[in-house]
């Protein structure tokens, strides 16, 4: 058993050293001396047989045998954590922390997920990661960084992965009320190209719906002005000299600022995937499992449906 335990604490200093790449950080993260960090890594490579760090005066990369190896040293670890919280489980329910990855799109729309999961699961804690890009947060979990993502999944390499669809998120104009005369039910993206567009920072998911979308019709839109933040977008919009598209699953938790409008774009409208992910490892870790399993359940679903087709009791699709 005390093999065991020293396995154990030799592979969590081997994956701390992998993730900070320096040996007196890596012993911090591991509340440990850097001598004692640095002698049970030789000890595991000893033990190994192979060379799993470059060493000079300082920490200088993981060697071949390291970066291969360190992806088996992060699924034992991982392993053992989700065997600790099956037993816990079985003994007095779920304990843990359940980490989260999110796109920016969906942070609006998570807590129709983690609110009934904590109220279910009132042991366990919740850390929720909102400005990653889906390919971030798929790498993650692969890597055993976190344990289940909201992801766009479409265009992503989820292969081995378990994915649970949660929602479509149709791209709506938001629009100062001065810029669009009338009240037109609807708008088309030509139209929507001539106006003076905010929107999100190139290389963003949210911004690559938009602009395949645009160019899938043959045009070409370079915005006025770029942001990270829907919020900030939302905030230019209300000043009443622009327009923005955004998801509309947005607009049902931020409301449109006052004295603007709302729009349909295009149809049919252009809308993107929304998908949970997690780890495909069988048993994999039991936190995620239960996330998976609140996002099934049919209260749930009821609003994640409402979210797709407009239908639900949410905030109203207009403001002022």
């Amino acid at each position: 058993m005390v093999q065991w335990l020293m396995l154990f604490r030799q592979l969590e200093y081997f994956v701390a050293l992998a993730r900070e790449k320096h040996f007196a950080r890596a012993a911090s993260a591991c509340f440990v001396s850097q001598p004692a960090l640095s002698e049970a890594i030789r000890k595991l490579e000893h033990e190994l047989q192979v060379p799993l760090v470059q060493r000079g005066h300082s920490f200088e990369g993981l060697t071949p045998e390291g970066e291969r190896l360190v992806h088996w040293a992060r699924r034992i670890l991982a392993d053992q954590d989700a065997l600790k919280q099956e037993v816990t489980a079985l003994r007095t329910g779920l304990t843990g922390e359940l980490r989260v990855g999110v796109i920016p799109a969906a942070a609006a729309t998570v807590a129709l997920l983690t609110d009934p999961f904590c109220a279910e699961h009132p042991l366990v804690t919740v850390q929720l990661e909102t400005s990653l890009r889906s390919a971030e947060i798929i790498g993650r979990i692969r890597s055993f960084d976190l344990d289940a993502g909201v992801v766009h999944p479409d265009g992503q390499d989820t292969e081995g992965l378990k994915l649970t669809p949660l929602y479509e998120d149709r791209q709506v104009l938001v629009v100062g009320s001065g810029l669009l005369p009338g009240a037109p039910d609807g708008i088309d993206w030509a139209d929507a190209a001539e106006l003076p567009l905010c929107l999100l920072s190139s290389g963003m998911q949210g911004r690559q719906v938009v602009d395949d979308a645009f160019t899938a019709r043959g045009l070409t839109v370079t915005p006025r002005l770029e942001a990270d933040s829907i919020a900030a977008l939302l905030a230019h919009v209300g000043a009443g000299r622009w327009a923005s598209i955004l998801p509309e699953s947005w607009l049902r938790t931020l409301r449109a600022p006052e004295g603007t409008r709302v729009v349909p774009l295009g149809d049919p409208p252009t809308a993107a995937a929304v998908a949970l992910i997690t780890g495909g490892g069988e048993p994999g870790s039991v936190l995620a499992r239960a996330f998976s399993e609140v996002a099934r359940t049919p209260h749930v679903r009821d609003l994640l449906r409402g979210l797709r087709t407009g239908d639900d009791a949410g905030a109203p699709l207009a403001g002022g």
